[in-house]
């Protein structure tokens, strides 16, 4: 297990973040690259040519890199930095994680409601459990983790809802599966970008185990 609750994964090739110096899997890192303009700009689905610099996916670790000016080290030239270019990262990450709760559900592998919630789990079909942080806590609190699972509780209700195709949605599950996986990383970079975010820290527990 790696920082921000990542599980490594030794298939995949793994980089190093120029900030601190840590060798990991991908999945904890936001890839950069070098435009023509000689700006950076986020690769956040990981497609964009040329050489890739990467970043802890940690709001603290993107604000040294931006603060000290450490994207010209690892671009080995200087580069500049678009304004606002942790809240680019925020929204690409997000939508990339409500893209995945979105390919899940129309695959039929993620459902949404209290009612079928509690079906998928009592059934042991659910992988991860997804609650809206702004739910009523006595409601969420009907509902376990799934064993061996992941439960998922920063994301808004819009935010949620808008995965669905809905103006809200407080619970949800996804069943065992590589899109299970995929939200799972997801959710744990974004996590990682939104923590202490106008002071107020994502909680540890906001990405768990069972």
């Amino acid at each position: 297990m790696t920082r921000g609750g990542r599980d490594k994964n030794r298939d995949e090739p793994d980089r190093r973040c120029i900030v601190t110096g840590e060798v990991g899997p991908k999945a904890g890192l936001i890839r950069f690259v070098v435009g023509p303009d000689d700006a950076i700009y986020p690769d956040i689905t990981g497609k964009l040519p040329g050489r890739g610099i990467y970043v802890t996916a940690e709001r603290e670790v993107l604000e040294k890199a931006i603060e000290k000016r450490i994207f010209s080290r690892g671009a080995k030239r200087q580069v500049a930095v678009p304004d606002g270019l942790i809240d680019l990262i925020e929204a690409g990450t997000l939508k990339r994680l409500q893209d995945a709760i979105g390919m899940a559900r129309k695959a039929g592998k993620a459902i949404a409601g209290y009612e079928k919630v509690k079906i998928m789990l009592d059934r042991g079909e659910a992988q991860v459990l997804l609650q809206a942080s702004d739910g009523s806590e006595r409601g969420k609190g009907k509902l376990s983790t799934p064993q061996g699972g992941k439960w998922i509780g920063f994301l808004t209700a819009d935010e949620l809802g808008l995965a669905f195709g809905r103006d809200r949605v407080i619970h949800a599950a996804v069943a065992a599966g590589t899109l299970a996986r995929r939200i799972v990383e997801e959710a744990a970079r974004l996590q990682g970008i939104r923590q202490n975010n106008g002071g107020k820290p994502a909680a540890e527990k906001d990405i768990g185990n069972a």
